[in-house]
């Protein structure tokens, strides 16, 4: 039997792809970004306020899929950027990330769907107030660093201090993360724990026992 054609897209996907193009060139050019480097892509159902957009840093071939959240908390100090998002970062499809202090994604980082990283939490002290007026809680830093990998449903949380991802580390699916681990790690579970580290001389991945 011969094999068959692949099929063609449908065409309306390509109304789809120019619609994204024109979005954002749209956010480049009217959004006071603090950075918005060449040829990034950001799908029009993103949810990314103007009021907030000087919060936020693109670097170059940036690509946000559908549906993905990045909210910068308002505050009254001026420093800097909240949300950085290094070279070819790619963020998977419902992802959301949410910064008070900063969140740092390095070069190449990649993100499955679903994934939510925050650097705060909503403050709960006071029970005699509902929780949705008593704003958020001071909080911390978060750096994933340069070419990681986050799987599908990975929550990162950082309720004070810094947390750092080391370079080329993997969380698995499901993963929730409240401490630093260090390079070539492959971290699972809730809470995540090591699993796997690299070892160069051998040139492969370890298991941690």
């Amino acid at each position: 039997m011969a094999n068959k054609p692949i099929p063609m897209e449908d065409p309306l996907f390509l109304f789809s792809r120019g619609l994204r193009w024109l979005h954002s060139r749209w956010l480049g050019a009217t959004y006071p970004f603090a950075g918005f480097g060449r040829h990034v892509s950001i799908d029009s159902s993103c949810d990314i306020l103007r009021s907030t957009a000087r919060d936020i840093q693109f670097g170059d071939e940036v690509v946000l899929a559908n549906d993905i959240w990045l909210n910068a908390v308002p505050t009254t100090d001026n420093s800097g950027p909240k949300i950085i998002l290094g070279n070819h970062c790619k963020i998977g499809r419902r992802c959301s990330i949410s910064a008070r202090n900063r969140i740092t994604l390095e070069d190449d980082v990649l993100f499955a769907p679903s994934v939510l990283i925050m650097d705060h939490n909503h403050e709960f002290s006071d029970i005699d107030l509902p929780i949705r007026v008593q704003g958020v809680t001071a909080g911390g830093r978060i750096t994933i660093e340069k070419n990681c990998w986050l799987g599908y449903g990975v929550v990162v949380l950082c309720n004070s201090g810094e947390l750092t991802m080391g370079r080329n580390s993997v969380i698995g699916a499901n993963s929730v993360v409240t401490k630093s681990f260090p390079p070539f790690s492959i971290i699972a579970g809730n809470p995540a724990k090591l699993v796997r580290t690299y070892d160069p001389k051998e040139k492969r991945w370890i298991k941690v026992l």
